[in-house]
């Protein structure tokens, strides 16, 4: 098992249009949840101010800007992290590109992007894939950590086939959590509890929370979820 504190398993996506309203989630959070994700919406609208608000509360940021761009690029804005105390950030590209940001990390953890949770086998015929959704995580995680990756981002579905062929010495990080019948743009879901039961190590939910009557008490129940997943 993995030495990561329960509290930490839990991480709230910050996809909002404002800095005010996202330090007022914040605020209102940060009693139960310690880890935050800053995506590409709030990270435009308050750039690394608003991640240093976050990491000066003693909390930790999922900084997700999915770096695209030739190695080069990939590796100088990987470097633009050192020092300012963000824990996770991900890449989504070649091999190329995972080994420049995976070389040049500092103390971050470099997650790949496998497959967006947004995406369903019709999507990927779509794109020119002519391969199972399962098939193209696997081999996208495979590669992401031949090239020094710390984890992946999976969905929870691909996950027990990730831990089945290529072991427990990285990181899941799922996101597409519903714990409702889902109505919004998220096809490859599962809930926070078969998400641990099937290998992941830590969750991301946003608009479940979000949208809840009682945020708390959604988050609560999220951690009831995860300890009976992980039991």
């Amino acid at each position: 098992m993995k030495n990561i504190p329960l509290e930490d398993r839990l991480i709230f996506a910050l996809d909002m249009a404002s800095q005010q309203e996202a330090k007022d989630w914040v605020k209102r959070l940060k009693g139960q949840v310690k880890f935050y994700k800053v995506g590409l919406q709030l990270f435009l609208a308050g750039g690394f101010a608003m991640v240093e608000w976050i990491i000066e509360r003693d909390l930790k940021v999922f900084l997700d800007l999915k770096f695209f761009d030739v190695p080069e690029t990939v590796k100088n804005a990987v470097q633009q992290l050192h020092d300012r105390g963000v824990s996770f950030t991900t890449v989504h590209g070649n091999d190329r590109m995972l080994r420049a940001a995976a070389e040049h990390k500092g103390s971050v953890k470099i997650l790949a992007v496998t497959a967006l949770t947004s995406l369903d086998q019709g999507d990927l015929e779509d794109l020119g894939f002519r391969c199972s959704v399962e098939e193209l995580v696997l081999s996208r995680a495979r590669r992401a950590l031949q090239h020094g990756c710390d984890g992946v981002i999976s969905s929870g579905l691909e996950a027990p086939r990730l831990r089945t062929e290529l072991g427990d010495r990285f990181l899941i990080v799922s996101p597409g959590i519903r714990p409702v019948h889902n109505m919004d743009d998220q096809k490859r879901t599962v809930d926070a509890r078969q998400a641990f039961r099937n290998g992941a190590d830590y969750i991301v939910v946003g608009r479940p929370i979000q949208r809840a009557g009682h945020p708390e008490k959604m988050v609560e129940e999220l951690f009831e979820h995860i300890q009976e997943g992980l039991a």
